[in-house]
């Protein structure tokens, strides 16, 4: 149900009123960046009529500050659709190709790591199995911060590697695969039930380097949702209280997941399928040796891999917004007919 400022009962409840103020104060701003462009503009346009053409260079600065404005307008558009402004949970897996794959999936969550940590998010570790010889086998990890989910809801997919190998002593080129899940973290007051008779909860030590304790004593916590097989396991402190909590939330999250992702299944089968064809099943390359990045999806290329390895991802997440807000539309339009 919306709830509105001017609701005098929404003060009855404050946690609900303090979101609700959160989503005002944030649609406020963007009203405000609106105005305060539109005014720019408006007064720019006045000043070039009056000026004589060979004048109007002067003008250059404020029209660049006025185009920053409005591109970081348009950026605050393809953040609106549901959840965008909430925490994410991020997942990472490799794929088929054992020892480079594993290193493959750890180099992906340093880069996910860069970037929260460029854009101010704050990073916890859920989740980590170290590879049998390098790199990981998973890696599950919590983003805070205000849209942390709207921006990384673009990776999720496969990614793809291709490089010479570091593992291979003649310096071979191999391809290796990882896939990155990103959902968000869902709000206390989602009606997801768990039934206690259909959870299993076991504990166990952390796995991974020790310090502090944290793998000798029984304080990693794995739950197992018995009617979808969903196993969540959680050693981000050496409090098992703690870790069962934050656990028990990411299972809530993955089944409010699973539950949306039915339903738009559902709408699909009503209305048939009306997103564009599938690029195929990686949405992007990483090719070290030729030196290039290329999203599959909107054919954006970067030549340097290393700054991209290093979280510089936000021309590519802008623009994987901007193709997932086009499948939206055309989704949208296609249940209007």
């Amino acid at each position: 149900m919306e709830r509105r400022l001017e609701d005098p009962s929404l003060w009855n409840d404050p946690e609900a009123a303090r979101k609700v103020s959160q989503e005002a104060a944030r649609l406020r701003r963007t009203v405000d960046t609106f105005r305060s462009l539109e005014s720019d503009l408006q007064g720019l346009l006045e000043l070039m009529e009056e000026l004589p053409a060979e004048e109007r260079e002067v003008l250059k600065p404020e029209l660049e500050e006025a185009a920053r404005k409005l591109n970081e307008l348009y950026h605050q558009t393809l953040l609106n659709f549901p959840h965008a402004e909430k925490n994410a949970i991020l997942t990472i897996q490799p794929g088929a190709g054992g020892t480079e794959a594993c290193d493959w999936a750890e180099m992906l969550l340093r880069m996910y790591t860069r970037f929260a940590e460029r854009q101010g998010f704050q990073v916890e570790v859920v989740d980590l199995t170290p590879g049998a010889e390098a790199g990981i086998d998973y890696a599950q990890i919590l983003v805070k911060g205000e849209n942390a989910y709207g921006l990384l809801s673009p990776e999720a997919g496969v990614h793809r590697l291709v490089r010479p190998s570091p593992f291979d002593a003649s310096g071979r080129r191999h391809t290796s695969f990882a896939g990155v899940e990103v959902i968000p973290e869902v709000d206390e007051d989602v009606e997801v039930v768990l039934k206690p008779e259909e959870l299993r909860i076991d504990v166990m030590r952390a796995s991974g380097p020790g310090g502090q304790g944290v793998n000798t004593t029984d304080s990693a916590v794995r739950v197992v949702h018995l009617p979808t097989g969903i196993i969540v396991t959680c050693q981000t402190t050496r409090s098992q209280i703690k870790n069962k909590e934050l656990a028990l939330k990411i299972l809530k999250a993955r089944l409010y997941e699973l539950e949306r992702k039915k339903k738009e299944e559902e709408l699909k089968a009503l209305r048939g399928e009306v997103r564009p064809i599938e690029w195929g099943s990686q949405i992007r390359s990483y090719v070290l040796d030729k030196n290039y990045v290329k999203d599959h999806r909107t054919g954006l290329m970067r030549h340097d891999p290393e700054n991209v390895l290093d979280g510089d991802l936000m021309d590519l997440i802008w623009a994987g917004l901007e193709w997932k807000a086009g499948r939206r539309q055309a989704a949208e339009e296609a249940g209007a007919e």
